[in-house]
């Protein structure tokens, strides 16, 4: 009993020393993940999916196939991959489910502030995608990869399916999830939202997609944040990539419509007073109670 106290006692001092090391030291506590970690997730994240893509592209290359883009392979690989690095990932961040892909009440009217700000920001950011392709010219290859991406094996709604469910169900999950909810709690609000949005930018692995995604980041990070509400960054993704989707496939009937006859520089400042507008609703909107600010 009394070589068990004495254990018990020198736990205690070194649990003391190792806790007043870190205060004299300046450190803290990391969770999982931290910036490097999330940059170690994504890269484990595309190298799995590239063990089977680079060899099929190889095969089609020299035997003129197509396997590269079986829709069976994409679904197979795509839901294989993702299961494994969400469940790499919050196995890695040690906290309960509800931690990592929390789920509470939001107010409903959010939504169309969303919907304003999201059509609004689109508008806008044809300024620096104009200035992006002065500076770098996508190739003709960009745009043909660009459309296979809002493309659908089964016409309209195989595409809506793709981009408009499964992408942002996956990319939430990843980024508003397993890697905001770990940087959230290791930096400033402003530097896990900055941070998600610019791996999230990144990850898309095209400098031409990189001022429409790293946007996107940035508005579903903070609004994340502000609901804890993994659900609405998936309704707002979702919103994002079906504005897209419409606006590519009918844009011919769109640009005809009287708003988009008018001239850029009006056109553009519409666009600013909605977004500016959209944004002081969804703060309005997404105001904690007093309840919820106890509770957190």
């Amino acid at each position: 009993m009394l070589f068990q106290a004495d254990k018990t006692k020198i736990r205690g001092n070194c649990s003391f020393q190792q806790k007043l090391h870190q205060k004299m030291s300046g450190s803290r506590e990391q969770y999982y993940p931290t910036v490097l970690q999330a940059i170690h997730l994504l890269i484990l994240y595309i190298f799995i999916q590239s063990l089977v893509d680079f060899p099929l592209a190889m095969i089609d290359y020299y035997r003129d196939t197509e396997y590269l883009y079986h829709p069976v392979k994409k679904i197979v690989l795509s839901v294989g991959s993702t299961v494994f690095i969400l469940w790499y990932g919050f196995k890695k961040s040690g906290v309960s489910f509800n931690r990592v892909f929390p789920l509470k009440q939001f107010n409903l009217l959010i939504i169309i502030p969303i919907i304003t700000f999201l059509w609004g920001a689109q508008n806008l950011l044809e300024i620096p995608n104009k200035l992006l392709d002065k500076v770098l010219p996508p190739p003709d290859w960009f745009w043909e990869m660009f459309n296979k991406i809002f493309e659908g094996d089964f016409g309209f709604w195989g595409a809506f399916m793709k981009v408009s469910i499964v992408a942002p169900v996956v990319e939430e999950l990843i980024f508003r999830g397993i890697i905001l909810q770990g940087l959230r709690r290791n930096y400033s609000p402003f530097m896990a939202i900055f941070s998600a949005a610019l791996l999230f930018a990144l990850f898309h692995l095209n400098p031409w997609q990189f001022p429409a995604t790293f946007m996107l980041g940035l508005l579903l990070g903070w609004i994340m944040l502000r609901t804890n509400n993994i659900l609405l960054a998936i309704i707002g993704h979702s919103i994002n990539n079906t504005l897209v989707l419409l606006s590519l496939t009918y844009w011919d009937i769109i640009r005809e419509t009287p708003f988009y006859q008018l001239d850029k520089p009006r056109i553009y400042l519409y666009s600013i007073l909605v977004t500016v507008l959209s944004l002081v609703l969804i703060f309005y909107f997404s105001m904690k109670s007093k309840a919820d600010k106890t509770e957190n």
